[in-house]
């Protein structure tokens, strides 16, 4: 297997985990929640042995059980879980799909958050190119 099989294969697997996370949103079946745990478990034995067991790699499992609970809304903070997720997704339309599908309201911009330009007043005060110099 080349290394673009396998990069192509992580990616398709990772597809595949957002879409379980979208399936378990839409229906909130318990089967659903099975079969995105399932994937997450795939995704975080990439790469060791298949006949190694035990304690490895688990970040897509808390993942998505923390995922589950929070669209369930069994945290305090589930918006702030589900907020975190979606922060983390690059695909636009993704992020746009799930945000619906999981409940979380439009983020509105931070104010505090926007960029000062550090620059923007550097020039204020000065004279003109144009004008006289006294």
């Amino acid at each position: 297997m080349s290394q673009q099989d396998t990069i192509e294969r992580h990616a398709a697997l990772l597809r595949a985990w957002h879409l379980a996370i979208l399936r378990f949103a839409l229906t909130r079946n318990n089967a659903d929640r099975l079969g995105l745990l399932a994937i997450a478990n795939e995704i975080d034995r990439l790469g060791r042995p298949p006949h190694q067991v035990g304690a490895g790699f688990s970040f897509f499992r808390r993942e998505s059980e923390e995922l589950c609970a929070a669209t369930l809304r069994q945290h305090k903070e589930s918006d702030v879980i589900l907020d975190r997720h979606l922060a983390r997704i690059n695909d636009a339309h993704l992020k746009r799909t799930l945000a619906v599908a999981l409940e979380v309201p439009p983020r509105k911009p931070d104010l505090a958050r926007r960029r000062h330009k550090p620059n923007a007043d550097l020039w204020r005060g000065l004279p003109s190119r144009g004008s006289p110099q006294p």
